[in-house]
């Protein structure tokens, strides 16, 4: 079951998502979505915005490796925690 930040997250990458991807959870392959480079650039300017954090340019390469929605949510959460 995810979380609130989880969630919103899952919301975003379905906005970007390949339209009848299914049931997107914290497992789900980024790959599977149709998630690539583009879309992946534009749902990282998204959580920047949504969560006020900032990715540095190395932190975007390092994210093109997540393999799944669970991986992204962490490292968002990590980002947040940062701030705090």
């Amino acid at each position: 079951m995810a979380d609130h930040l989880a969630q919103e997250i899952i919301d975003k990458i379905k906005a970007h998502a390949e339209p009848d991807g299914g049931e997107i959870t914290l497992k789900t392959e980024l790959t599977e979505l149709g998630i690539h480079s583009l879309e992946l650039t534009e749902i990282i300017f998204d959580l920047e915005e949504a969560y006020g954090i900032e990715i540095e340019m190395n932190t975007v390469e390092a994210w093109s490796t997540l393999k799944n929605v669970g991986d992204m949510v962490e490292a968002v959460r990590g980002l947040i925690a940062k701030q705090a």
